[in-house]
């Protein structure tokens, strides 16, 4: 079946932060357009595509039964999750292993809170998500960044020589690491994991993995899980998951996490039950049924080409005609994350000039330091292309080479 990827879908009044709370002044969200164009929602990290049509079918078949009572997660969503794991290469995956989180942050909080204590310094690779820095900030813990560096291709690579200097040096007792890498976009090769572990390992750090993104590989790649890397990685590592990402799906609520240590496991499981809060909405789990269905395989290969094509058009759109902004390729996710420090530098401009121009003109991207980069814009390309292109024609004419 081929699925749509090119319709023009209006969200407007939806329940769509993206699109509802631009010109809000809320948080980080960007200034309105300008009254002559339209908003191009590119700052927040959801799709603006229609999930595979299995999702809202399932959900109105169990809607319209009128009892939404307690309940326990069935076989089938077990079964789900083991089945979809599969296509990483994971075997010998068992449902006691799998267990339930509101959100993937709240999963690392209660992860981070069995294994180190509050105050304690727990390391990540900057660029950084601002939900670590947010999560982590809120609960009393000590970032300690290990800044990645770009190699002579461009390609954004962990420094393994500083992140054993910081961790044999500042008493870590923790990692929270992303796989594929957001917002940089890496997926990591498995040579890359090998030597991070082995870190990890000579220095007995727990490492909490955010493979929130795993489905959301580009054309050409390949997500290695984090646990399958070594026997340590597997006993030693929480990881994250969660359709929402892959189906579109955030505004249903419902993560898992992978543990295969059971006495980490069990510790996990208590700290995030202790609110009493942590609990499955019934729609949210046959959400996830339906989306790890056959047909939601199909429509996540289509998704991924169509993923390949918006990031290889905005690519090639930045080198050919704005000099000096310079942009990795991803290799996973749908986000660029775009170095504006040489053009700035040219056209004696700051990065706040830069974005109010994108935003005027309704081109809606994020503001980057959020994610400690410094001159940086974060791009979501998950539109339809026609409205990448007419994005990436206003930031032609009115931002970079007016």
């Amino acid at each position: 079946m081929q699925y749509d990827f090119t319709s023009l879908i209006d969200r407007r009044g939806k329940d769509v932060l993206a699109v509802d709370e631009l010109g809000s002044g809320k948080g980080h969200s960007p200034a309105a357009p300008k009254e002559s164009f339209d908003a191009i929602p590119m700052w927040v990290a959801d799709m603006n595509f229609a999930t595979v049509p299995t999702v809202p079918q399932a959900l109105a078949e169990r809607a319209n039964h009128p009892l939404y009572g307690y309940f326990d997660p069935s076989d089938d969503y077990f079964n789900a999750i083991i089945n979809w794991q599969q296509r990483n290469g994971v075997t010998g995956l068992t449902r006691e292993c799998i267990g339930y989180h509101n959100g993937v942050l709240g999963g690392v909080v209660s992860a981070l809170n069995v294994v180190c204590s509050r105050g304690g310094k727990v390391l990540l690779h900057s660029p950084t998500y601002v939900g670590f820095t947010s999560a982590l900030s809120n609960n009393g813990y000590d970032m300690v960044l290990s800044p990645m560096k770009q190699d002579e291709a461009g390609v954004w690579r962990m420094d393994f020589e500083d992140m054993e200097e910081k961790l044999r040096t500042q008493n870590i007792h923790a990692a929270v690491f992303c796989s594929p890498h957001n917002p940089c976009g890496r997926v990591w090769e498995r040579w890359e994991l090998e030597r991070a572990m082995a870190l990890f390992e000579k220095y007995d750090v727990t490492v909490i993995s955010d493979e929130i993104w795993s489905d959301i590989i580009l054309e050409g790649g390949k997500h290695i899980p984090t646990q399958s890397v070594s026997q340590w990685a597997q006993q030693n590592t929480v990881a994250m998951y969660a359709p929402s990402k892959t189906f579109n799906l955030a505004g249903l609520v419902g993560s898992y996490h992978i543990i295969y240590n059971k006495r980490l496991r069990d510790r996990v499981e208590k700290e995030a039950g202790l609110s009493h809060y942590n609990e499955m909405n019934v729609l949210s789990m046959h959400a996830l049924i339906a989306a790890y269905r056959p047909e939601g395989q199909e429509w996540l290969e289509q998704l991924r080409r169509v993923l390949t094509e918006n990031v290889d058009y905005a690519c090639r759109y930045i080198k050919d005609h704005f000099p000096g902004v310079k942009v990795a390729r991803p290799q996973g996710t749908y986000m660029l994350f775009a170095d504006c420090t040489e053009w700035c530098k040219a056209h004696g401009k700051t990065i706040d000039e830069v974005e109010k121009a994108c935003w005027d003109v309704g081109v809606a991207v994020q503001d980057g330091r959020a994610f400690h980069g410094p001159c940086h814009l974060r791009m979501n390309l998950a539109l339809p292309l026609s409205r990448v292109q007419e994005a990436f024609d206003r930031l032609d004419k009115y931002v970079f080479n007016t």
